[in-house]
């Protein structure tokens, strides 16, 4: 069990991230998928490349997949449709083309769940008028819903269900055997844990799931993570950052005099910059500068006035997640 994981300023460092449960779900839904009709793979609607597994596409190639883009309620609206769009034309990327369908849904709410529903009347009628050698109308449609953890699975679940079917949590892993569940229309769903693959080729990948809470934070440095993720919101999302925080203003600066800065290395910087007299002056990283005021405006300090660092990106981390920063997609459609 091992992984390799890109963290703050281009350093790599080894994290344990698939542990035994994940390679159990491979094996039951090989062991399960000749059971079912068609797939429901369920992704994040802020990060829709990274949070789709390619094992998924893998073993359920064969069969019709539906692709649902969960939490939406959280990522960009306009982002959104054209990720929608953009599986809709393009596909799953291997040789089984097109999804059946690509919706974006909120779970939670119940938002986009009739349309999901819709679809999967449609398919039960074309697979009935087909007449399957394996469905002839003579049952409901057999379904199994996938996807990684922490995507929103057993919330959608619970949604189709009309009922608490299935444990729900905030973090990966909660979900740890398969259910068969009745849907009121009678249709039966097949739940699977959450599954994540052995080792992130693209950083920027792993760097995503941690963001969204498929990776566990327990395994990662969450002040290098939290780092990170302002480096991406400065890039791409400043005003909602500096709408949440006041950070990443052009032109905004304060006095860090009355601050100590701890766990901070003064030549781990390059100097750019002269006074008058010539003397080097030190700059600091913009992304540890926007940290740094933000622990300053939520009081976020230890004694002698030193920085919790942890503790602010924790609550950076939590507020994204939940999305207090604003609705931020991490990834954009081609």
């Amino acid at each position: 069990m091992r992984a390799d994981f890109f963290l703050y300023n281009g350093k790599m460092k080894p994290i344990n991230w698939y542990p035994g449960h994940m390679k159990k779900t491979r094996e039951l839904i090989e062991e399960n998928l000749k059971l079912v009709d068609a797939v429901i793979e369920v992704c994040d609607a802020r990060i829709p490349a990274s949070s789709r597994n390619p094992i998924l596409s893998e073993l359920t190639a064969g069969k019709p997949r539906l692709l649902v883009l969960n939490k939406n309620d959280l990522a960009d609206e306009n982002a959104t449709r054209a990720w929608v769009e953009h599986f809709r034309k393009n596909g799953t990327g291997n040789q089984q083309g097109a999804y059946t369908a690509a919706l974006a849904l909120n779970s939670m709410s119940g938002e986009g769940v009739r349309g999901l529903l819709s679809r999967l009347d449609h398919l039960e009628e074309e697979k009935t008028a087909a007449g399957a050698a394996s469905f002839k109308g003579e049952r409901s449609l057999r379904l199994m819903i996938v996807g990684i953890p922490n995507s929103g699975k057993s919330s959608l679940i619970n949604r189709l269900t009309g009922r608490r079917a299935t444990q729900v949590g905030d973090r990966p892993g909660v979900t740890r055997g398969k259910q068969w569940l009745l849907l009121p229309n009678g249709m039966q769903l097949l739940d699977t844990p959450g599954i994540l693959w052995p080792k992130f080729e693209d950083p920027e990948v792993g760097l995503d799931l941690a963001f969204c809470g498929a990776i566990r934070d327990e395994i990662m440095d969450t002040t290098e993570l939290c780092l990170e993720l302002l480096r991406v919101l400065l890039r791409d999302w400043t005003e909602a950052l500096a709408a949440r925080y006041g950070v990443g203003i052009p032109g905004r600066a304060r006095d860090d005099s009355d601050l100590v800065i701890v766990g901070v290395d003064p030549q781990s910087t390059d100097s750019e910059e002269f006074d008058e007299d010539g003397h080097p002056i030190e700059t600091k990283d913009p992304v540890l500068a926007a940290m740094e005021e933000i622990a300053y405006s939520r009081g976020f300090l230890l004694q002698a006035g030193r920085i919790d660092y942890m503790r602010t990106a924790r609550m950076i981390l939590d507020e994204f997640r939940s999305g207090k920063i604003g609705r931020i997609t991490l990834e954009f459609a081609p």
